[in-house]
């Protein structure tokens, strides 16, 4: 048999071939070529953006070991240290290149307050539950390696001060943060599809905090506030839970473990000693009742905030639309993420993620 015919005509396969794909034009080849560029000049802005927040931070650092080292003893000056140069350097260089790839404008859409109240709860749940998952892995790989994994921003909240953590953990770092990872991002890769916006968003966004206790809930907080993003264009919502999760997580759990010495009373409990565990509970009462409060919260939280996330996932809530432009299907990973920025972005985090780990 030379082939197989259809009414006389050849098909243009042998036998028992499974049919093939059109061969892509010139036009759609030249397509993927620029989105692919484009994703990897969005990675290469925030890997160099990385490199240049490191870098004045060890200068500022050997600044002040050379002028003055005592300071180094302060932890607010050091997190001042480590601040300024991400928000007046490293993060205007990324700007700067990121601006540089067309946006998409967003359209606005307002949210009802009982939605709002809705997203609130959801995110306080998908938070709390990913952090646990983080912990549980965090304190397994501390098992196995037989010392602690440090959990950098328990260290970093521990030891500064309430008002530190007020102006740049609460106010500071959902501004900048919100903008530079859901307003920057979600804008110049939409066209490409919501999805595809929502998801780069998120993993740019956990991937940049370095460390894997944060990594868990800061990439599922990330997606969240990019669906958020591109669902309602407007960024004073997705600050606003941030704002309140940094709240909730940073200020308020810091104002609790420094009102009560949580190790103190581990300790006394660990000895059995019974007495000293009471004097303790009625030396620090108010702690004791406040820290029962945020318990009960959490829990509440993270109850009502999976009751919400099934009755979305049921009811279909979570759609995301296509873009402008259509990656072919198949074709998707490889365009986004497969190219030479976002490779190198996602390869230097993930080793800071392991060095975290493993030292």
């Amino acid at each position: 048999m030379d082939g197989v015919y259809d009414r006389g005509q050849w098909t243009g396969k042998w036998p028992g071939e499974p049919p093939q794909m059109p061969p892509e034009a010139p036009q759609e080849q030249e397509e993927l070529r620029t989105t692919r560029k484009r994703f990897s000049w969005l990675g290469w802005a925030f890997l160099i953006g990385a490199l240049v927040v490191q870098g004045a931070q060890v200068a500022v650092m050997l600044g002040l070991q050379a002028l003055k080292p005592e300071l180094m003893l302060n932890s607010d000056v050091m997190l001042l240290a480590s601040m300024l140069p991400m928000y007046l350097v490293g993060m205007p260089v990324l700007i700067f290149l990121v601006k540089r790839l067309p946006a998409a404008p967003m359209e606005q859409h307002s949210i009802r307050p009982g939605a709002f109240v809705a997203a609130t709860v959801m995110c306080f749940g998908l938070v709390y539950l990913s952090n646990i998952l983080g912990t549980l892995i965090t304190t397994a790989v501390s098992i196995l390696k037989r010392s602690v994994v440090q959990n950098e921003i328990f260290n970093v909240t521990s030891a500064v001060s309430m008002w530190s953590i007020l102006l740049y953990m609460v106010i500071c770092a959902p501004l900048m943060e919100e903008y530079v990872f859901r307003k920057l991002i979600v804008e110049r890769t939409v066209r490409y599809g919501q999805g595809v916006a929502v998801l780069v968003s998120g993993l740019m966004f956990g991937l940049f905090h370095g460390n894997l206790n944060q990594f868990a809930y800061a990439f599922t907080l990330g997606v969240f506030l990019a669906f958020l993003y591109v669902k309602t264009g407007n960024l004073k919502i997705t600050i606003a839970l941030h704002m309140m999760i940094n709240f909730m997580g940073g200020f308020v759990s810091s104002l609790l473990f420094k009102m009560i010495d949580i190790e103190e009373y581990m300790d006394l409990a660990l000895r059995g000693n019974q007495k000293a565990m009471m004097e303790f509970l009625m030396e620090n009462l108010l702690g004791v009742v406040l820290y029962m409060m945020l318990g009960v919260f959490v829990i509440g939280v993270v109850i009502a905030g999976a009751v919400l996330w099934i009755i979305s996932l049921v009811k279909k809530k979570f759609t995301f639309a296509q873009g402008m432009i259509v990656i072919p299907r198949g074709k998707k990973f490889t365009t986004v993420m497969l190219n030479g920025g976002m490779i190198f972005y996602c390869i230097f985090w993930i080793g800071m993620i392991l060095w975290q780990l493993l030292w």
